[in-house]
Order: C-alpha cells, then structure tokens, then sequence
C-alpha cells in the first residue's frame, strides 16, 4: 500500500452499541439549566451569600437592597429567579417578603455537574 491509499478502519460493533449508562432527560436538563441560569449571575451570586450568612437564616428584601446598591423592584426580580429555580424559599409577611435557603439546595447544586 503506498501512501496516498487510505486504510478504512475496521468497524467495531461496540462503537454503534447504546450506552448502558441513563441519559439526562429532557425536564432534567431544563431543570439543571434553570440553576445554573441563576447562579450565572454576580448579582444573584451575591444575593445568596448574604441569606446564606444572615445569622437568623433568612433575609427581609428590604435588606438587601442598599448592600447591593439597586432598587426593591431589581432586586425582587433576582429573588424571585432564584426561588424559581429551587434555591431561595420565599415567606410573604405583611408588605415584605423574606427569603432563606432552600434546606439542603446548595450541596444538591454542588453536585449537579456530577450527575450528568
């Protein structure tokens, strides 16, 4: 054979075989994309440290405004991402909205790329 002759590989029928490992589902996915849509975010990112760190486990809205520097309305929306996508637990109280951690919801995003 000289050089110019290409050589076909020998097919491998393990090649074509299906994986007998679980793909991720289609509602898996969206779901995993919502978390990581929202930790994308510096603001979102910065939202969460300050619950995660409030002594008494929760935040009123009211207080997270002026740490981050924007208006109620802006940071609502942030919230409201991050309680849509499972991380945040949102209690209405009178007028305020107070926010805390979702128990057990930031070990389970840890681990989130390991389950793909």
């Amino acid at each position: 054979m000289n050089s110019l002759q290409t050589v076909e590989p020998a097919l491998d029928a393990a090649c074509c075989a299906p994986s007998a490992r679980p793909i991720l589902s289609a509602e898996d996915a969206r779901q995993k994309a919502l978390v990581f849509k929202a930790l994308a975010d510096p603001t979102r990112l910065r939202l969460l440290s300050m619950v995660k760190a409030e002594a008494s486990g929760e935040s009123c809205v009211c207080d997270l405004t002026e740490p981050l520097d924007l208006g109620q309305p802006t940071v609502s929306h942030h919230l409201k991402i991050l309680v849509d996508a499972g991380l945040l637990h949102r209690e209405k109280r009178g007028t305020w909205a107070y926010y805390s951690l979702v128990p057990g919801a930031l070990e389970q995003t840890a681990g989130l790329l390991a389950t793909l």
